[in-house]
Parts: C-alpha cells; structure tokens; sequence
C-alpha cells in the first residue's frame, strides 16, 4: 500500500508578462511550505513535483527539510491552460467553471478536465509504482481537484476543488485502495 500527501503550491508571484508555468512563490508562500514541512511526520520516503516553477519552488523546500531528492514528472502539471494565457481573476474563475462543468469538452482551447484527470491519475500512479511507500507529491489546485474526485470514485465536479483561494492545500490518501485519509487542509493555518 502507498499512502500518498498530494499538496497544491501555494501563493504565487502572479506576473501576466511571464508564462504562467514560470510563476514562482511569493514569500508568503514559501513561508507556509517551510512550517508545513517542518512539521510533517518523518514517513515521507520520496518527493515528486511537476515541472512548473511553483510546483518545483515547493519541492525544493520540503527536499531541504526532509533530505530527499525532488523528482520531477511533467505530467503532474495543471491543467494545459496555454491557449488563453494570462487571465484576470473574474475570467478565470468563469473558465475554471466552465473547464469543471464540461469535463468532455475544451474551454477555447484548454486540456479538457477528462484528460486533465487521466493524465493526473496516470503520473500518481507511476509515483506509486516506483516502490515509495510514502511519496510527497508538489502539484496544482486543479488536477488536484480532478484526483480528489478520482479517489473518491465521483464525477469531475469542482465542488471538490480546494478551499481559499492562494493554494497550500493539502489531502491524503491511499492507493491501490484509493481510501481518503483526509480531504483538502490548509497546509500552514495562520
């Protein structure tokens, strides 16, 4: 059994004249993943992160903590969003819900949010595969979400999109088995 810690990047350097998969952390954000990861238990046997900067900008804080290597899967990314590039927040909240309400189909040229979850599934279940019994696993809000309704076996519904709105946010849970151990928590409550 592999019990995996899937934990969402938190608040980002948002900048519209830089790719989105280039944001890194404001300090704020890396200050949470630091207390988060100074106070996670010591199981912790592996990290994975997806190839954005957020996401490896996290990683590398939980690596010096826990004294592991970072792995990187590109396929632990968000959702492919390339198309519309940078959007203002109201438009992107509109997106996003749309992006979650038709599963099947592409929001003006978005990944659809079912290949967004097979792609999601695929790369946590290679993470689990590798033999780590452990894995701590860096991605994003999104394809978290879209896991999070995989592991509970329910339709893609962004009612199980994580709360707040600057990410770190963290859920654990088992695999094969897909058992919930615990839904979305703020990974550093101020």
């Amino acid at each position: 059994m592999t019990e995996v810690l899937f934990v969402t990047h938190a608040d980002v350097r948002i900048d519209p004249a830089v790719d989105v998969t280039e944001w890194g952390l404001t300090e704020r954000g890396a200050d949470r993943h630091a207390r988060h990861a100074r106070a996670l238990d010591t199981g912790h046997d592996a990290i994975w992160c997806s190839s954005e900067r957020k996401a490896i900008d996290a990683a590398e804080i939980y690596a010096d903590v826990l004294g592991l290597p970072i792995q990187q899967d590109p396929a632990l990314g968000e959702n492919d969003r390339s198309a519309t590039g940078f959007m203002p927040k109201d438009q992107f909240e509109a997106a996003a819900d749309a992006f979650f309400a038709r599963p099947d189909e592409s929001f003006r040229g978005w990944e659809t949010a079912r290949a967004a979850q097979t792609r999601i599934v695929g790369a946590v279940e290679r993470v689990s595969a590798t033999g780590a019994k452990c894995p701590l696993i860096v991605a994003h809000g999104g394809v978290g979400a879209l896991l999070l309704c995989h592991v509970l076996g329910e339709t893609i519904d962004r009612v199980r999109d994580q709360p707040g709105g600057a990410g770190g946010n963290a859920f654990r849970f088992t695999l094969p088995e897909k058992r919930l151990l615990h839904g979305w928590r703020d990974i550093a409550p101020d």
